[in-house]
């Protein structure tokens, strides 16, 4: 299994993903100063020339959501996500998606100051805060003691809020990141 990655890019979400599910796996560095994300070679893999991307022999995923929604699959004895079937599947599914189409780009509206209109779809990122603090409920984590991929995607929006130095404003919230982050296998920007 190959990992295309840049330690500068969104590919230390599915790299934490990756680690979480304890399973070796190759590292493809990606430079983009070289602009290597936009040859032809790995346009093969995500046509959008984006970071992250993941091989798995035949398979190619693109995407965190859908490389976090794979491996959690791929490797059930790393118990990151409900089996297909089980009862929590639908909300997992939800936040999963909810943390692309929701949490980040309302996210990215608050860090770059823009008014969020709504015809594009997305609260504003109070809103979400609320959400996801409701799905937090009493819990360590979205599914009480159960660290899942959707505190992965989840997680990680909050974990780069932190690091762009926006000051602190949901205890909840700010306890859940420090709980994130003191896992040992925990996003890393940089590394």
């Amino acid at each position: 299994m190959k990992l295309y990655y840049n330690p500068q890019s969104r590919a230390v979400i599915a790299k934490w993903m990756r680690d979480e599910c304890g399973a070796g796996y190759e590292i493809v560095p990606i430079d983009f100063a070289k602009r290597e994300h936009k040859a032809p070679e790995f346009l093969k893999i995500n046509p959008a020339g984006k970071l992250p991307a993941l091989v798995d022999g035949d398979t190619k995923v693109f995407e965190n959501a859908a490389i976090c929604l794979y491996l959690g699959d791929k490797f059930p004895e790393a118990n990151l996500a409900p089996k297909v079937g089980a009862l929590e599947r639908g909300r997992y599914l939800s936040l999963m998606v909810y943390s692309t189409s929701q949490l980040e780009p309302a996210m990215g509206d608050m860090l770059l100051k823009v008014q969020p209109l709504p015809q594009r779809g997305w609260p504003e990122f109070e809103t979400v805060k609320d959400v996801i603090e409701g799905e937090l409920g009493e819990g360590p984590y979205l599914f009480g003691n159960w660290f899942t991929a959707a505190d992965v995607m989840i997680g990680s929006m909050f974990i780069w809020k932190r690091m762009w130095g926006t000051p602190p404003d949901r205890p909840k919230l700010e306890a859940y990141v420090d709980r994130l982050l003191a896992r040992p296998k925990a996003m890393q920007l940089g590394k």
